[in-house]
């Protein structure tokens, strides 16, 4: 960032103009003010010059790259898409999944939320069912992309396109690699009970994740919800990404140690379903890392009724034994309480509108 500033000034910006700048680029205003004043009174030399690649103080203004966006899914891309937008980069195109059916009828045909705001922007929107073939891959090339910015795209990238953009195709991560390869990287750091998590910016090549690394940021896991945990990786990732554009042509990129990656296996419907007999510290980590979705459930009156966030607390019982009047379940070892729950067809709501029209006694048990 003292760089950044130094060369700015040299520029002849004024402080108003690099605080409105950086700030909007994601830096906080107090960094930013700490480092102009770390210049006000040091004599500094004219800007360093640097690879037209690279985003300098002195071009901050008027960004000459341009970038091809790839982005779609759980992830919140839109931030990653803003976020380009916002710094000034030209982002030429976005690549995201075809719309799928949806409404109140489940008929008609949704754009994903990228899309929707891509064509706000007046981007260009494509969405291809495959890349792999010939055709596919010279529309990309034509593109003419400085780099593409990827994550959780959907589609296998063929090395053809992983080469087109002259700086390759960089990806945002929900984890800290080589930890959680794979598609449910939230989800699975949540349910292992992961005390910390984060976002990794690679180099993509032809393995699932085993690129070089760029740049990663940690944030602790805590008692959040994939939901909650995904907002806040999306942000991260977004100005992660953004840092790591300004400074692409001095990162030296790191090789993930194979020995020590894990994978992130695609969540199946199937470990939805609570087992109450398992401690309820894992019952509440299973909770927290299926929620919204696929949310994990029990029965209740023979209905399915989804449990969103839950507490462990003090209680002993049979496993899916209900110990008292406000929910508190019995697991194999301790016991937990819902926080916020979901019946089917109903929206979710938390523990004491649910038990207003829902009477569960003590003693009732639950498979």
């Amino acid at each position: 960032l003292s760089i950044f500033v130094r060369d700015a000034l040299a520029a002849g910006k004024s402080r108003a103009e690099i605080t409105a700048a950086l700030t909007h680029a994601g830096w906080r205003s107090a960094e930013v003010q700490d480092a102009l004043n770390g210049w006000d009174e040091m004599p500094f030399s004219p800007p360093i010059p640097r690879p037209v690649a690279t985003v300098s103080a002195r071009d901050f203004f008027t960004y000459a790259l341009t970038f091809c966006v790839l982005i779609l899914g759980a992830f919140n891309l839109v931030v990653v898409l803003q976020a380009l937008v916002d710094a000034a980069h030209d982002v030429v195109c976005v690549y995201t999944q075809p719309p799928r059916p949806g409404g109140r009828r489940g008929r008609e045909l949704t754009p994903s939320p990228v899309q929707s705001r891509a064509e706000d922007l007046g981007i260009e929107v494509r969405h291809p069912t495959s890349l792999k073939s010939a055709e596919e891959q010279a529309h990309f090339a034509e593109l003419d992309a400085d780099v593409a910015v990827v994550a959780a795209y959907g589609l296998i990238l063929p090395q053809a396109v992983l080469d087109a953009p002259e700086h390759g195709c960089l990806n945002v991560h929900a984890s800290i690699l080589p930890k959680w390869r794979g598609a449910a990287p939230i989800h699975r750091a949540i349910m292992a009970g992961d005390p910390v998590t984060g976002v990794t910016i690679m180099q993509m090549e032809a393995g699932l994740d085993t690129g070089p690394m760029l740049a990663f940021a940690r944030t602790p896991v805590e008692d959040k919800t994939t939901g909650e945990l995904t907002e806040e990786l999306a942000e991260i990732g977004a100005q992660l990404m953004v840092g790591t554009l300004i400074d692409l042509a001095a990162l030296h990129p790191l090789e993930q140690d194979d020995d020590k990656a894990t994978y992130a296996a695609k969540i199946d419907k199937s470990e939805a379903r609570i087992h109450w007999s398992r401690p309820a510290e894992e019952v509440v980590r299973q909770i927290h890392g299926l929620s919204p979705f696929p949310g994990a459930w029990f029965e209740l009156d023979g209905d399915r009724v989804k449990v969103l966030r839950a507490e462990k607390v003090d209680g002993e019982g049979s496993p899916g034994e209900v110990l008292d009047a406000q929910l508190t379940i019995a697991c194999g070892e301790g016991a937990l309480r819902p926080l916020e729950l979901q019946r089917a067809g109903k929206p979710k709501m938390d523990l004491e509108t649910f038990l207003r029209g829902n009477k569960v006694a003590a003693g009732t048990i639950f498979d």
